[in-house]
C-alpha cells in the first residue's frame, strides 16, 4: 500500500510539473525585462531589508561561514536570467550541480553544505537555488516554491530531488565545495521556466 502512496504521489507531482512547464511556455509568459543595463547587485538581509549596492558586497559581521572566502552578502533580489551554460571546464557554470555553504534564512551566520543548482551570474557571484531531497509535493499539498528535478549524482543515495526556487542563493566561485553533477538542459528549462514565472 506503501509503494501505490508512493507511486501515486510521484504521478501527481510529475502532473504537475508538466502542467507548470507547459503553462509557462505561452508568449503571455516572456521575460519583459528590459536588457539594457544592469542594475546594481541587491540583496536581502536577515531583517528582510534589500539593499542595492554598486560593485563588492559585504555583509553583517558574523555571517561569515568558515571556509568561505567572504561574508554571506544576503540572498539575491535582483533580476535573474536562468540559462543552461554548462562546460565540461573545471569550473562552476549555469546549469551545474554544486555543493556549497548555505546559509538558513532565519539566520546567515549559521547553515550547512549541500547541493545548488546554478542559474545564473551576477558579476562576482553565482546565483544558485538550493536543492533538496525532502518532499514538499504530496497528494494533500502542492508548494509552488518547489520544481521535481529528479534524481542525480549530487545524491548518493539516489533520493529524487526539489529545487526551491522562491530563494537565489549568491555563491562565490571560490566557495564551492565540490562538483556534483551537471542537470540536463530539459530539466534545467524547466526550473528555469518556473523560476522566470515566479519572479
Amino acid at each position: 500500500m506503501a509503494d501505490i502512496t508512493r507511486l501515486l504521489n510521484q504521478g501527481l507531482r510529475l502532473v504537475r510539473m508538466y502542467q507548470r512547464y507547459a503553462g509557462s511556455r505561452g508568449p503571455a509568459s516572456r521575460s519583459s525585462r528590459s536588457r539594457g543595463t544592469t542594475p546594481p547587485p541587491t540583496f536581502a538581509h536577515e531583517n528582510g531589508t534589500s539593499r542595492a549596492r554598486p560593485g563588492r558586497a559585504t555583509s553583517s559581521p558574523g555571517t561569515r561561514a568558515p571556509g568561505t572566502s567572504a561574508p554571506y552578502p544576503g540572498d539575491w533580489t535582483g533580476p535573474v536570467n536562468p540559462r543552461w551554460a554548462a562546460k565540461p571546464d573545471g569550473r562552476p557554470d549555469p546549469g551545474e550541480v554544486v555543493w556549497a555553504w548555505v546559509p538558513y534564512q532565519e539566520d546567515h551566520s549559521h547553515g550547512k553544505d549541500r547541493p545548488v543548482l546554478i542559474v545564473d551570474r551576477a558579476g562576482e557571484h553565482l546565483l544558485c537555488v538550493m536543492l533538496t531531497s525532502k518532499n514538499h509535493d504530496t497528494a494533500r499539498h502542492d508548494d509552488p516554491s518547489y520544481v521535481e528535478v529528479g534524481v542525480g549524482g549530487w545524491d548518493r543515495s539516489g533520493r529524487p530531488s526539489e529545487a526551491r526556487i522562491d530563494r537565489i542563493i549568491p555563491v562565490r566561485p571560490e566557495d564551492v565545495r565540490r562538483e556534483g553533477a551537471v542537470l540536463d538542459r530539459a530539466r534545467f528549462e524547466a526550473v528555469a521556466a518556473e523560476l522566470t514565472r515566479r519572479r
